[in-house]
């Protein structure tokens, strides 16, 4: 019989630059006309948010920032390397890079051979140096298992679970920085290039309604005022089936499988009602309580609309994990919540290990 490690985690882009970049957004955010310049007033920010942004606009607290988020991430790697798993299977989000106006798939297994990638592509675009001081054009290789990938699609098709699949990568595009910041962040000392293990990603629609009006990232209020709205992604609770469709077809194997939810939770540039300023971390804790508890009916009782209106469209990822976890009935075993004003995004770290309880 299979068995599992279950990982949580952040594909935060901007802990791949420097201190002095790490506040990026929230910069240019400020710099939008359309906001009230009230908003826009320090004075008027929560506490943390202006201790954060201090004298330096957020220079110096980036630092601790990245401190926390290392620190979650050694914890989540030093897990994966007790477990020493055959395969990582990946729920990341794409954002406007694979999969753009030809077709948006609710969700994509991507069956891919090992494939090379520009880690700081992103970076680049922004004008950030990487924080590792390596080359811009720097690459490394996502290695996979394409047959494994094929196998899943194919069990999930006859589990009635209708997902699509992808052999290549669209030309000229990014590979998911969902995915590509995984690999990146999991072997942070050698910043990608000696990570060990192969990756099996399924892409989720996490963007939805925003997924090409806001081309799948950061929009000015002028510009999405009067913007048409693209179809809702998969609901929350159907990314939670998704999770336990891909434990029930896995666990008939005899693999070692880290499952793993590649995201941040609450994003400010997506939380319109706070003006892109910040994210809605009330609605974060409540969702992070109840995931500490075992909580899953409040999970799977939040409505799409709840997602987008608080920002948490990423965190659909971690819907499919919790799914998984729960049709294994796997503990959590540590966990730990960073909240930040400041650093766009709430983040979150989660280990579950122990007996499958299948």
């Amino acid at each position: 019989m299979a068995e599992f490690l279950g990982l949580g985690l952040t594909h935060y882009p901007l802990l791949a630059g420097t201190d002095e970049h790490m506040a990026g957004l929230l910069r240019w955010t400020l710099q939008d006309p359309d906001i009230p310049e009230a908003e826009k007033d320090p004075a008027s920010w929560p506490e943390l948010m202006r201790r954060e942004w201090a004298d330096d606009q957020g220079v110096a607290a980036a630092a601790e920032h990245r401190r926390e988020l290392r620190a979650g991430l050694a914890r989540c790697r030093a897990a994966l390397d007790a477990f020493q798993p055959d395969l990582l299977v990946v729920w990341g989000d794409d954002q406007y890079e694979n999969f753009r106006e030809e077709v948006i798939p609710p969700f994509c297994v991507l069956a891919y051979d090992d494939t090379k990638v520009h880690p700081f592509a992103l970076m680049n675009e922004r004008g950030s140096p990487n924080a590792w001081g390596r080359p811009d054009d720097m690459t490394f290789t996502l290695r996979s298992d394409a047959a494994a990938a094929r196998a899943l699609t194919d069990d999930l098709l006859q589990d009635g679970f209708d997902v699509a699949y992808s052999y290549r990568k669209r030309v000229g595009a990014h590979f998911p920085h969902a995915i590509v910041n995984t690999q990146l962040f999991l072997d942070y000392d050698h910043a990608g290039t000696e990570f060990p293990y192969r990756l099996l990603p399924i892409t989720v629609n996490c963007y939805g309604q925003h997924a090409i009006a806001r081309r799948g990232a950061l929009a000015r209020f002028a510009e999405i005022r009067d913007e048409q709205l693209d179809p809702v992604g998969p609901s929350p609770a159907r990314c939670f089936d998704l999770g336990r469709a891909v434990a029930r077809a896995l666990s008939h194997g005899n693999k070692r499988i880290a499952l793993v939810a590649s995201s941040s939770w609450s994003h400010a540039f997506l939380t319109d009602a706070s003006w892109h300023l910040r994210p809605d971390t009330a609605a974060d804790l409540r969702l992070y309580e109840a995931f500490v508890r075992g909580d899953y009916a409040t999970w799977t009782s939040v409505t799409g609309a709840q997602i987008v209106r608080a920002g948490q469209h990423e965190m659909l990822n971690w819907f499919c994990l919790a799914g998984a976890m729960d049709e294994l009935g796997m503990p959590l075993s540590w966990s730990t919540f960073v909240v930040t004003d400041v650093f766009n995004s709430n983040k979150c770290f989660a280990i579950f290990e122990g007996e499958v309880g299948l």
